[in-house]
């Protein structure tokens, strides 16, 4: 979220292969018993996708892991990412998202964060506020089209997660009520808004506002088949030397019982917090909700529970106590912004990403490291483009760390190009699947049915259709060499260099094709995945021997 506190220093002025040989098989973990001949496609039993014998998988300890969150930032505000301008024709704001969508599967990931309420305004037609400026350049006017829904269903045709990127107290960019649109929220309550730093923020400690902010952020989730809700750091604004926030008065009139003004402010995000988590499982369970904080929670020279860090703390200065957050189980993921490199004194990558795992020890919230891909080729550390890829390398020692998102999809295409290009290379080289976040329920689909396997321009084309008992979210496809009846199938499809793509089911229930780049002697398994990424067992397999 490349907004204007992202180059702050950290204290403000204060290859894997593309398919398993059997050499990685591990043949010697599994018994015979778990051998499989070939059989035929259209009444084969499934084998199971994960050992169940005695031994467990000894997957190849080199292997990139086979679940990880893999996701960008795709910024809206002031037109950082998409559009990339104001006032462009729906065709091309469709075009342009289409590229970023498709760049992002071709970088191996997995998810998108989409920015569609920036400023106290919309991207969807909502009854709550106006449409955005940052569509058409005027707010409030219609854009000729729905901008989320075209969103959602080309993410998920990509077989991308969609996650709905809200601020949630941010009104505008500049400080004159009067440039809002007549009908805005902010005209109509006045008294709900504050201007700070040459921008209008709701006030966090009026109740009202806290149930309109989440029940217009809510509309989305409610009407749009959103895979997540995704806050970013914003809650109280950022300090801005020689301003005060301008919340006295609410202080006086809803402090209740607090005698410190920062406790009252954190109690008031937190309350925000909770009731938007409530508000989105409460509408809709399978919704994972998650909150990207900036780095730094509290060094530990101000709590012995913080970070050997001596940088910004948002605990003290924007009111956002995100380790709490995470301990209450108030979040589903956590997404901490650890935009520093790696040995910077001040807020060292190395001793953050460790922390972080440590929080959400013991808890059901996952982890998501904040990359700072809009800092490749600033002088430094980040002059070198393998330092991000050297970020991966070390969240692998932590097993905590369940995937990074990238700020953000314009920078993944310009400045750090070619640092992506090594990530790529030497961690993205095969696709991953979604971590499974259990405490939401859903269970895996009955295993698919391949029915069909034929060479084709491109590659092979195999044909799957969904087993007994509805259709799955989509299709995991894996790829072994030699005939069937000689692989360890159990182990050889956890290793996630046996895992060649991903496919969205057909959504009416029938046949879907999926094109296979490689072919010749190798045999492919295909297994099914709900919406929260629940895998069935193993397909029947189809041989394709050397043409």
């Amino acid at each position: 979220m490349a907004k204007p506190h992202r180059n702050r220093p950290a204290h403000p002025p204060a290859r894997g292969a593309g398919r398993v040989s059997r050499a990685v098989a591990l043949a010697a973990a599994l018994t015979a018993s778990l051998l499989h001949a070939p059989h035929a496609a259209a009444a084969a039993p499934a084998v199971p996708a994960t050992n169940t014998s005695a031994e467990p998988c000894a997957v190849d300890p080199q292997a990139p892991p086979k679940r990880q969150m893999r996701a960008e930032w795709i910024s809206s505000v002031v037109n950082i990412d998409w559009p990339s301008e104001q006032g462009l024709s729906p065709e091309r704001q469709k075009a342009e998202l289409i590229d970023l969508y498709d760049r992002a599967k071709a970088d191996g990931l997995n998810a998108v964060f989409v920015q569609i309420r920036p400023t106290a305004d919309a991207f969807w037609p909502s009854p709550h506020e106006p449409w955005s400026e940052w569509l058409t350049g005027t707010q409030g006017t219609d854009p000729g089209y729905d901008p989320l829904a075209f969103a959602v269903e080309e993410a998920h045709a990509r077989n991308l997660e969609f996650h709905g990127w809200f601020n949630p107290y941010r009104v505008a960019m500049h400080d004159d009520p009067s440039r809002l649109v007549a009908d805005h929220p902010a005209r109509v309550n006045p008294d709900w808004v504050f201007a700070y730093g040459g921008k209008l923020y709701y006030d966090p400690g009026i109740p009202e506002v806290r149930a309109f902010v989440v029940e217009a952020m809510m509309h989305a989730v409610e009407n749009y088949d959103l895979d997540g809700v995704h806050f970013d750091d914003y809650f109280y604004p950022y300090p801005v030397a020689g301003e005060t926030v301008p919340d006295q008065d609410t202080f006086a009139e809803y402090g209740g019982e607090f005698g410190d003004i920062g406790d009252w402010r954190r109690d008031n995000v937190n309350r925000m917090v909770q009731e938007m988590d409530e508000a989105v499982h409460t509408a809709k369970p399978h919704v994972k909700f998650g909150i990207s904080p900036f780095g730094i929670w509290r060094n530990d020279t101000s709590d012995p529970n913080g970070s050997d860090t001596g940088g910004f703390e948002s605990y003290s200065q924007i009111y956002a106590d995100s380790r709490r957050w995470v301990r209450e189980g108030w979040v589903d993921y956590i997404n901490p912004q650890v935009y520093w490199e790696i040995g910077l004194p001040v807020a060292d990558y190395a001793v953050l990403v460790p922390w972080w795992e440590q929080v959400t020890e013991g808890t059901d919230v996952h982890l998501y490291i904040g990359q700072a891909a809009y800092k490749v080729g600033n002088a430094g550390a980040w002059s070198d483009p393998d330092e991000l890829s050297r970020h991966l390398d070390l969240n692998r020692e932590y097993p905590g760390v369940d995937g990074d998102v990238y700020f953000s999809a314009n920078s993944l295409r310009t400045n750090a190009r070619d640092a992506m290009d090594v990530v790529v290379e030497q961690h993205y080289a095969n696709p991953a699947l979604i971590p499974v976040k259990e405490d939401l329920g859903g269970a895996a689909p009955a295993p698919p049915v391949v029915t069909a396997a034929a060479r084709a321009d491109g590659g092979t084309e195999l044909t799957i259709r969904p087993g007994r008992g509805g259709r799955p979210a989509y299709y995991a496809v894996y790829e072994l060499e030699g005939a069937p009846g000689r692989q360890e199938v159990p182990c050889e499809v956890q290793d996630a260099r046996a895992l060649i793509g991903t496919v969205r089911a057909a959504e009416d229930g029938g046949e879907t094709v999926f094109t296979a780049p490689g072919g010749g002697d190798v045999t492919y398994y295909v297994t099914a995945l709900d919406r929260l990424h629940h895998e069935s067992t193993t397909s029947n397999p189809r041989h394709v021997p050397r043409g």
